[in-house]
C-alpha cells in the first residue's frame, strides 16, 4: 500500500465528560505533510472549536459526513472505537488509536479479521522499549489530585487528627508510579502545595513498593493499616490474578482514598481472564471517577462473581489525561507530529 493521502477525524462517542480532540494546529500540520484532512461535522464543538477554526483558510481541510471521515486512507481517533464503529471501516484502512492490545486480545482478532491495518498508539517505541506516545505524568497527577481532593474534604487544613504527615504507598515503580510519587509529595497539585506550606503543615510521605513486597500479605497489611492513599501504579505480567485482592482493602483505614491509574478492565470471559490488579473496585470515567463506598454505581460496575465487599473511596478513571483535556491533547500533538511525517512519508507498509 502507498503512503496514505487522506485522512479522517470522526468524532469520540465516549461519555460526555470526554472532551478531547485533536487541536486546529495538528490539523494544520497535518496538511503540509500533503494529507487531505476530513473532519466530520461537530468535532471539536464540546471544547468550543468550529470548524472555521480548523480550517483556517486551508483548503486542504474539509467537512465531512460521519461516513466520510471513516472512509479515508487514514482514520484517527485518540480512544479505541466502540464495536460497533469498526464496521465504518473499510478493510486496508489505516486506524490510528489507542489500542490497549496486552489486555484486549478480543480487539486484537477483531482487527486482524476485519483487514483493519492498525497503529496502537500506546504500543508505539522506541529502541529502548520506551513509549513515544504517552502522558504519563498526566495520569499520575490527575489521579493523585482527585484523591487529594477528596481527603481536603475531610481534613481541610489536609492535616491527620495527630498532626503526622499524610502517608501514600504506590504500588509500582515504573514510569506512572515515579510520577505518581512526585504528585504524591506536591498533593496532587502545585498550588495546593505552595498553600500548604504556607500554613506550615506536614506534608505527605511516600513509599514506593514493587513486586516483592506486594508478594507478602504481611508487608502489605502493615503498610496498608497506615496508609491514607493507596495508589495501583501497576504494570502486571499476569492480568489474570489481583495484586491486592479484595479482602486486603479491609486494612485501610475507613477514610483512606484508594487511587486506580493501571485502570486495567473486567474481561472475564477472555482466555485467560483479566480482572483488576485491586480487586473489586469499579472502572470509572470522565463523568464519574469519585466513587464513595455507599455509591450504588458501585455493584453495577463490577461483574458478577469479584468480590467487592471490602470498599474504600476509589478514584479511577478510564482516561486520566483527559481531566485536563487541552493540555494533553497539546502533549499528544508534540510527540505525534514525527511519527505522522515518517507514516506519510513511508505508508503503513514502511513503518
Amino acid at each position: 500500500m502507498t503512503s496514505p493521502k487522506t485522512i479522517g477525524f470522526p468524532r469520540m462517542r465516549k461519555e460526555q465528560g470526554e472532551k478531547r480532540v485533536y487541536l486546529p494546529e495538528f490539523i494544520q500540520y497535518l496538511t503540509t505533510l500533503g494529507a487531505k484532512v476530513v473532519i466530520e461535522e461537530g468535532y471539536g464543538s464540546r471544547s468550543g472549536y468550529s470548524f472555521d477554526d480548523y480550517r483556517s483558510g486551508n483548503e486542504a481541510v474539509h467537512l465531512g459526513t460521519t461516513e466520510e471521515a471513516y472512509q479515508q486512507d487514514a482514520v484517527m481517533v485518540l480512544r479505541a472505537l466502540e464495536l460497533h464503529e469498526y464496521e465504518w471501516i473499510k478493510p486496508g484502512t489505516t486506524l490510528i488509536s489507542m489500542m490497549h492490545y496486552p489486555t484486549r486480545p478480543g480487539r486484537v482478532e477483531m482487527l486482524q479479521a476485519k483487514e483493519i491495518r492498525a497503529i496502537s498508539l500506546d504500543g508505539i517505541m522506541d529502541g529502548r522499549n520506551i513509549r513515544l506516545v504517552e502522558n504519563m505524568k498526566a495520569v499520575a497527577w490527575n489521579g493523585l489530585e482527585a484523591a487529594f481532593d477528596v481527603l481536603e474534604g475531610r481534613w481541610p487544613t489536609l492535616r491527620r487528627d495527630n498532626g503526622n504527615p499524610l502517608r501514600v504507598v504506590i504500588l509500582g515503580a515504573g514510569m506512572v508510579g515515579k510520577h505518581a510519587a512526585e504528585a504524591s509529595t506536591k498533593l496532587g497539585n502545585v498550588e495546593r502545595y505552595q498553600e500548604h506550606i504556607i500554613a506550615e503543615g506536614p506534608g505527605a510521605i511516600t513509599m514506593t513498593v514493587g513486586r516483592a513486597a506486594t508478594r507478602r500479605p504481611d508487608v502489605m497489611e502493615m503498610l496498608m493499616r497506615d496508609a491514607d492513599v493507596l495508589v495501583d501504579a501497576t504494570q502486571r505480567r499476569d492480568t489474570s490474578k489481583p495484586v491486592v485482592p479484595n479482602s486486603w482493602i479491609g486494612w485501610l483505614p475507613d477514610h483512606a482514598v484508594v487511587v486506580d491509574l493501571a485502570v486495567d478492565p473486567y474481561l472475564l470471559d477472555a482466555d485467560p481472564p483479566v480482572v483488576r490488579s485491586i480487586e473489586g473496585i469499579p472502572q470509572g470515567n470522565l463523568d464519574q471517577y469519585v466513587f464513595s463506598p455507599e455509591d450504588p454505581a458501585w455493584k453495577a460496575k463490577i461483574p458478577e462473581g469479584i468480590a467487592c465487599d471490602k470498599r474504600r473511596t476509589t478514584v479511577t478513571c478510564y482516561s486520566w489525561p483527559g481531566i485536563h483535556p487541552q493540555a494533553c491533547m497539546a502533549h499528544y500533538a508534540r510527540q505525534l507530529e514525527p511519527l505522522m511525517e515518517v507514516l506519510f512519508e513511508k505508508g503503513y507498509d514502511g513503518l
